[in-house]
């Protein structure tokens, strides 16, 4: 299984998929007028009693209708839909002011944007700042009066609470799925090893492309994280259906506070070793190069030499030393073992730095 960004969903395909969808609501409705044509042959229909007892179990599930219902209407006015030349993704209102948050794979290597609120008022955007080693950032669009949503205490949540999903999938605005929250991970780094998110929350609403930075919300219509990821099956070739990720709220309202007030982020709270590495063909992480002052040069790290495991865990890739590191926090001692340039196996103890903003 393999985890990927959820893609930007491409904008020259949004008008096929519209308009198939169209000419199937066009057939839809020529089959129903066609099967309500009545025919002297046919057998009347039963007629359903309306006034049939409602027991307990149909006004629970009634009622937990309607607590869907009201949820999607309150949330979606603060799900908006963020584009670009290059596609489209989603993004969720912090402030009445304009300040959006949104994956960093939605916005990357763009500086303008245009905003659509879930009533289709359209509105150009700026990027304000991002934090790609946490997939986040944060744009503004300056005269828009959104709605804020309300972000929950993500460490509250458990296993088979309730999920919601609302977001802009396919181009399809204001979609909303829902699901439940099946597992929290830890270390999960993306496809090709360049992002590892240090906490995730695992939900079976359906996680499709263009709902990336949209909003995973509870049954209180509270922001209960970011859908960033989708896990697909090599072996199928597509997505694996029922496996989505999200950053979880309370590390996308510690990130995007940071932008907001600095426009960049001063404390990641991630731990940081400190050198820039590559791959030695799967026996482990070789170090390429060393900051001068931080945490491996301190522990006598040198360049050359190749990283096999941390704390007893095994490195064979960047990648899962990004998943390893992901764990640890800044100042905390770790064992590090590295196998020199002349085959010697060495063990560094190593107190870990803080992994720099941006």
């Amino acid at each position: 299984m393999k985890v990927v960004p959820v893609p930007r969903r491409p904008k020259r395909l949004l008008a096929p998929l519209l308009a198939a969808l169209i000419a199937g609501a066009v057939v839809a409705g020529v089959s129903l007028a066609t099967d309500n044509t009545p025919s002297p042959n046919r057998t009347p229909a039963l007629k359903i009693a309306s006034t049939a007892p409602v027991g307990q179990a149909a006004r629970e599930g009634l009622a937990l209708q309607s607590a869907f219902v009201k949820v999607v209407h309150s949330v979606s006015p603060s799900v908006v839909q963020v584009e670009d030349q290059q596609g489209l993704g989603s993004g969720i209102a912090v402030d009445a002011t304009g300040d959006i948050v949104t994956n960093n794979h939605v916005v990357s290597g763009g500086t303008s944007f245009t905003v659509t609120t879930s009533n289709g008022k359209r509105y150009r955007a700026k990027l304000v700042g991002s934090f790609p080693p946490d997939d986040l950032a944060v744009i503004k669009a300056p005269g828009a009066r959104l709605k804020p949503a309300t972000f929950a205490d993500s460490s509250k949540l458990s296993v088979g609470d309730l999920a919601i999903a609302i977001g802009n999938p396919l181009g399809l605005q204001s979609s909303v799925t829902q699901g439940i929250i099946s597992a929290f991970r830890q270390g999960v780094t993306e496809e090709g090893g360049d992002v590892t998110l240090p906490s995730v929350i695992q939900t079976s609403a359906a996680i499709n492309p263009g709902n990336s930075g949209g909003a995973l919300v509870d049954i209180q219509g509270r922001v209960i994280g970011i859908p960033t990821l989708a896990a697909t099956d090599p072996q199928l070739g597509g997505s694996a259906p029922g496996i989505g990720f999200a950053i979880p709220s309370n590390l996308v309202r510690d990130i995007i506070s940071q932008i907001l007030a600095h426009g960049k982020v001063l404390n990641s709270h991630r731990a940081f070793l400190g050198i820039r590495a590559g791959e030695a063909a799967g026996k482990g992480v070789i170090v390429v190069s060393v900051t001068p002052g931080g945490a491996a040069s301190n522990a006598g790290m040198r360049v050359g030499d190749i990283i096999v495991s941390v704390n007893g865990a095994p490195t064979p890739t960047f990648a899962t030393l990004s998943t390893v590191l992901a764990g640890l926090k800044p100042r905390q001692k770790a064992r590090v073992v590295v196998v020199e340039q002349d085959g010697t196996r060495s063990t560094l103890r190593v107190t870990l730095g803080t992994f720099p903003g941006s």
